[in-house]
């Protein structure tokens, strides 16, 4: 551990003359022959066993992995054998609904997390670190899914607290468990902290210094090429209505509830410089037709789940591209998005990559280096509670369109704050249709 101690105290320290020409390629990797010295207290750490505490969270995971998977298999087997032999009337038919989908999907990731629950439950008890940290994240994903299904099927209730406890306790656990893999991520953290700097010296601060793509996939940058694209987004969106759509009538375009910011832009922007990275100095066409694919597939599937949760439709596309031509993208895609705005994606792309995400990356590295990450976890932190705020709104004014009054302080919260008026002032482009969705209690009272 001296070893990495001293290397940890000459990484912080700030560079000298001396050190003016070292470059960052002076801590790449060894040889993939060269065999790394492994301490014995890195080892020591490694088998050491996990407290009291995490024995008795990793006894409730395996117990509830091995209870919870031979009841669904039962329950679900049943109800196959139900619906197949028709007994008592239990039919399924052809009429395949997106709720009974949707439920499927949720069905399929509870039998998948069972089993996870009872190999993670297993490695913990074991103190098996570093594999209990990798089962961690495996769970994390899974929980994140099932909340999403929770959500489309249910919305926003209590029984949305459950799984949330259990990501961040996952998320905790994932990032502590294993303390090699904390003294590694610490001894990173410094190390790249210097190579920054020098970075910063020889103005590549935010590039890949590897030569694999154009930009670091950090989350300082990622989240930065997200705000940033979230306010151009918007403004782009604002000016096309203006001067296509309906030429001369502004139309607020806005996709959260405070702020000028349309999350979809947001988020097109950060996939596609994570898919397009790599692609940076390649031919405009391919970019193009990468980015095209990429951002209509990611436009449909972000307008199927606003609409399947909330019964939202904020845009939707004609199955023509002109009088009498059909567009196969829209019809593919049930107009969720179309041929000439999937080219427009690939447009952007090529438009994104080429000339915007340089400029970007020299505009974020104005930031001055005191204020990088505390501005970035303030900021981050700010647009978690917008988009927090933005889907209770959504869920009450769906409520609402539903015929359902408040019943809890939150929605009646909500319901003074960000009425039906407000909501559809402040979403001007958005309508909700309940009978659209997959959610259950909608489906209960249309019955």
């Amino acid at each position: 551990m001296a070893d990495i101690d001293s290397n940890i105290s000459s990484a912080t320290s700030e560079p000298s003359a001396s050190d003016a020409s070292t470059s960052p390629q002076h801590f790449a990797p060894k040889p993939k022959g060269s065999k790394p010295a492994v301490s014995t207290s890195s080892t020591t750490l490694a088998n050491k066993k996990v407290p009291i505490y995490l024995k008795i969270f990793a006894a409730l995971c395996f117990l509830d992995g091995a209870l919870s998977l031979p009841a669904l298999i039962l329950f679900y087997g049943l109800i196959i054998l139900a619906l197949y032999t028709g007994v008592d009337g239990v039919t399924i038919g052809t009429d395949i609904t997106l709720t009974i989908t949707v439920a499927l999907v949720g069905a399929v990731l509870e039998l998948v997390t069972s089993i996870v629950l009872i190999i993670f439950g297993r490695k913990l008890w074991k103190s098996e670190r570093r594999h209990a940290a990798r089962w961690a994240n495996v769970l994390a994903v899974l929980t994140v899914g099932q909340i999403l299904v929770q959500i489309m099927l249910g919305g926003f209730n209590v029984q949305l607290v459950r799984p949330g406890i259990q990501l961040v306790i996952l998320i905790v656990i994932s990032t502590t468990v294993d303390p090699t893999l904390h003294q590694e991520r610490e001894f990173q953290r410094h190390l790249q902290d210097y190579i920054d700097r020098e970075a910063a010296e020889e103005g590549m601060l935010g590039r890949d210094l590897s030569g694999e793509g154009y930009i670091k996939l950090n989350f300082f940058n990622l989240f930065w090429v997200f705000f940033v694209c979230c306010i151009l987004g918007l403004i782009l969106e604002v000016i096309y209505h203006m001067a296509v759509v309906d030429p001369g009538v502004y139309q607020d375009r806005a996709g959260m509830l405070y702020g000028p910011f349309s999350p979809i832009y947001g988020f097109g922007a950060v996939l596609l410089t994570i898919a397009l990275n790599r692609f940076y100095d390649k031919n405009f066409l391919l970019i193009f037709v990468v980015s095209a694919v990429i951002g209509g597939t990611f436009e449909a599937a972000v307008s199927w789940w606003m609409q399947t949760s909330f019964g939202a439709i904020a845009w939707s596309y004609p199955f023509e591209l002109m009088p009498g031509v059909p567009d196969p993208v829209a019809i593919l895609y049930a107009g969720r998005t179309s041929l000439p705005f999937a080219c427009m994606w690939g447009a952007l792309g090529v438009v994104w990559i080429k000339i915007c995400l340089p400029r970007l990356l020299s505009l974020i590295n104005l930031i001055p280096w005191k204020m990088r990450y505390s501005l970035t976890t303030i900021t981050a932190a700010l647009m978690i509670l917008n988009g927090c705020l933005t889907l209770g709104a959504l869920d009450c004014w769906f409520s609402r369109e539903s015929g359902l009054a408040p019943t809890s302080p939150v929605e009646q919260f909500f319901a003074d704050h960000y009425d039906n008026e407000y909501m559809a002032n402040r979403f001007q482009s958005m309508t909700i249709h309940p009978d659209t969705t997959s959610r259950v209690e909608n489906h209960a009272t249309s019955a």
